[in-house]
């Protein structure tokens, strides 16, 4: 097993990411590479080049087709799979949370049994807040209760549970991340989200503000919360890029299971979402007040200090920087050749 680290990054690390093509698979497939890792994405979608084309290698397919994962484990001699593949949609999980469950959680036992027979036992997977559901006190560290309010956080968190038992009987090791809210895009310019198919809010505003999208719904405004609607923790999807980085660094070099949330420690209102969208754009986003939706907490934002103090990690920057550079990346401004949109998160491998 070729694992080495250095101080500057991972090194010499073959890194298999699950969803590579998808948003937040494409950020990390590009911070590993440019701290010396080598990644092949696997996804349901063909991936566009990214980065040093000798550095990196697209193919596609199912984390659900245990032949293929296991022969790109082995061809590929992987070191460290990133298991971002992920059915996300909170609302389709409630509406069918059979194939819902079906694509995340069965497809991870696939990728699980096909690491384990080529005895590649190291894991970071992208877990979610959803597994806290709706937390008795915010902010919520990883001490607390797993308590879902939907299929999609009960996916997560069954995952999660597999991978105790995996460390268990097969010496795993593994790193858990219960991201928050991931939106933003890349500073430069060069990179983000293709908004037109996503259904996070702050894709949403982006697709409203530019007219592509009629005005944005807000589900709820009768929360016990300041202002009525939904609070959440908004991180910057290049803020979890780095602490994806650090979290296979980690697992490379550390033996044992581990957990950590991610997010800011803020939490923001939908309608100061709005309004930090409003000042980027430089006029009002168009809304429409509509009834809560089934399976939303009141409000949930982080506490991640154990990121800090283990991983090295904390999140940098702030929603203005959220809105500003997705705003950036909507109209297309700043950029100057012609950047390849990421597909957003959906089903199987494709997160």
């Amino acid at each position: 097993m070729r694992v080495f680290v250095r101080e500057i990054g991972v090194h010499a690390v073959n890194v298999l990411i699950t969803g590579g093509s998808g948003y937040i698979g494409r950020f990390c497939a590009r911070e590993l590479v440019a701290a010396g890792g080598r990644v092949v994405a696997l996804d349901r979608r063909p991936a566009p080049p990214l980065g040093d084309a000798s550095a990196t290698v697209s193919l596609t397919g199912d984390v659900a087709d245990r032949p293929l994962v296991e022969r790109l484990l082995r061809d590929h001699d992987i070191d460290v799979v990133l298991h971002l593949a992920a059915e996300k949609s909170v609302a389709d999980s409630m509406t069918a949370p059979g194939p819902h469950l079906l694509a995340n959680v069965a497809g991870s036992l696939h990728l699980l049994e096909g690491m384990r027979a080529q005895g590649v036992r190291r894991l970071v997977f992208s877990s979610s807040a959803a597994v806290y559901g709706s937390p008795r006190r915010v902010p919520v560290d990883e001490r607390a209760a797993i308590a879902p309010d939907n299929p999609y956080g009960a996916g997560k968190a069954m995952v999660e549970q597999a991978l105790h038992w995996y460390a268990v009987a097969h010496g795993f090791d593994v790193v858990s991340l219960r991201y928050f809210n991931a939106a933003g895009a890349a500073a430069d310019g060069s990179l983000g989200e293709d908004a037109s198919a996503a259904t996070n809010l702050v894709p949403r505003v982006m697709q409203a503000l530019a007219g592509l999208d009629g005005p944005v719904p807000i589900y709820g405004t009768d929360y016990p919360t300041p202002d009525g609607t939904a609070i959440r923790d908004y991180v910057h999807v290049e803020d979890l890029a780095r602490a994806h980085r650090a979290a296979v660094e980690l697992v490379a070099r550390e033996r044992g299971e581990r957990v950590f949330n991610l997010g800011t420690g803020r939490g923001h209102s939908v309608r100061q979402v709005l309004a930090a969208a409003g000042r980027a754009a430089g006029r009002a986003v168009p809304c429409v007040e509509a009834p809560r939706r089934p399976g939303d907490p009141a409000a949930v934002w982080a506490d991640a200090s154990s990121a800090e103090r283990e991983l090295g990690w904390r999140a940098e920057r702030d929603l203005d920087d959220i809105v500003r550079t997705a705003w950036r990346w909507q109209v297309g401004a700043a950029v100057s050749a012609g950047p390849v949109r990421a597909a957003p998160a959906s089903a199987g491998p494709a997160r």
